[in-house]
């Protein structure tokens, strides 16, 4: 069973109500407030264009740890060469706009609505949203962005347009100060890169420490 939201309160259920796929309510709104409080708690929004606003609090998240990324003599390689330049928080509305226009295969539209988008640039414009862009010839060829949590690195969305662009990208970023990545939902490449499951409770003890 999931939550109501009330529209004239910024608060959460517990995340542990959460239903088995991690749904734990509906509604709301996306201010800086709530987003804030959302992520604090180990929420998060999806939902499509058109659907209201739904909140997530997985039981298992997929997460990185930062010394623990795996990354393959090839892209050592592609590193070493310096082929890329990149970046960090010098184009988050180009790198979140691309996070949403990027066609995936087996997607179709895109959940990063353009909701979603003002709201997390709302977030970067106060420092909790962040953005690490992968340059190739001066064109923007790859990106992510999240919001970072303490020194937890809550990532959203990654984009490439070129081999292994957003690799790079997520490689420059397992490389900054912080003890963790949360990727949120696991799918084969994460895991192939050296992702892990942590259940929930272990993840806010992460979260809530500074």
């Amino acid at each position: 069973m999931f939550f109501q939201l009330p529209d004239n309160e910024v608060v959460f259920p517990n995340p542990s109500l959460a239903d088995e796929d991690g749904l734990l309510a509906i509604g709301g709104d996306l201010s800086l407030q709530r987003l804030l409080l959302a992520y604090q708690n180990g929420i998060f929004p999806w939902f499509s264009e058109g659907d209201p606003i739904l909140w997530y609090a997985p039981h298992e998240r997929c997460v990185i740890y930062p010394e623990k990324l795996l990354i393959s003599k090839s892209m050592r390689k592609l590193l070493r060469d310096n082929l890329f330049t990149v970046t960090f928080d010098t184009a988050f509305q180009d790198v979140i706009r691309k996070c949403a226009n990027t066609k995936r295969k087996g997607q179709d539209g895109t959940w990063i609505t353009t909701q979603m988008q003002e709201a997390y640039t709302n977030l970067f414009e106060i420092g909790f949203a962040h953005s690490v862009e992968v340059w190739l010839n001066k064109k923007l060829v790859g990106g992510l962005y999240g919001v970072m949590i303490n020194r937890v690195f809550c990532g959203e969305s990654m984009f490439s347009m070129v081999s292994n662009a957003s690799k790079v990208a997520l490689i420059y970023l397992s490389r900054l100060d912080i003890d963790l990545i949360d990727c949120q939902m696991p799918n084969d490449h994460l895991m192939s890169l050296g992702a892990e499951m942590m259940d929930s409770s272990s993840y806010l003890e992460i979260l809530r420490s500074e």
